[in-house]
């Protein structure tokens, strides 16, 4: 009990002294807040693709038996391809009943499905292309993706948040400027987050019957990061 005294009276000291440093942190001047987006351009270097499998079998033992069959070939494939195990991940793993519906009738269970699938990180973009084939090859049914990424974002987020700071600082100016004022300092500056975005959606071009030697092909495209900051000028 009296350690919780001690702690509703550190309370109340904060509370009272609160006021007189909040009075003290505002210098004399006029404040100004801006918010402002750094953004740079990158080229990803990181594809990430899901691939799956696919069975259906009158039971559910079957069915999970051939799927697992199909998996264990499409991940041998991925390892021959020269994927790493720890780019490769399941993502997803499932069985559920397939039914017949006729009207006035209760479902009736025809067979069962399976699904399988893993989250496969290409650290090669060109060699996607030819390594999605070989999935197929393998049995893989199910293909979605992809995503892109930049493998190492720090150094192109520390540009943006740079960016963001001089962007600011020259809408600063110019709101000085027209106030007739001037911009003494910074008094804050926060960041409200940070955002790998605006990636076009990468085009996959898959093989077709009539050009079976054409291999399928993954473009990076370009991504945008972005860093938001909240600046608090003191304009005298």
């Amino acid at each position: 009990m009296r350690f919780l005294i001690t702690l509703a009276a550190a309370s109340a000291v904060a509370a009272t002294a609160a006021p007189a440093l909040a009075d003290t942190a505002i210098p004399d001047g006029t404040t100004l807040d801006v918010t402002a987006t750094g953004k740079i351009v990158r080229t990803p270097d990181i594809a990430t693709i899901r691939a799956g499998v696919v069975t259906q079998a009158p039971t559910a033992a079957a069915a999970l038996s051939e799927n697992a069959a199909r998996m264990a070939r499409v991940i041998q494939s991925l390892k021959g391809a020269g994927i790493a195990e720890r780019d490769i991940m399941t993502s997803n793993v499932g069985l559920s009943p397939q039914y017949r519906y006729q009207q006035n009738e209760a479902p009736v269970i025809t067979g069962y499905q399976a699904n399988n699938n893993v989250s496969v990180k290409f650290r090669d973009i060109a060699k996607s292309g030819a390594a999605l084939d070989a999935l197929v090859k393998a049995g893989a049914n199910q293909i979605d993706g992809p995503s892109m990424s930049v493998s190492k974002p720090e150094s192109a987020l520390d540009e943006a948040r740079g960016e963001a700071v001089r962007i600011a600082r020259a809408r600063a100016e110019l709101y000085a400027k027209a106030a007739g004022l001037r911009v003494v300092r910074i008094i804050s500056i926060n960041e409200n987050g940070e955002n790998e975005g605006n990636i076009p959606r990468p085009v996959m071009y898959a093989r077709v019957a009539a050009a079976p030697a054409a291999d399928s092909q993954i473009m990076a495209g370009e991504t945008d990061l972005s860093v938001t900051v909240a600046v608090r000028f003191l304009l005298q």
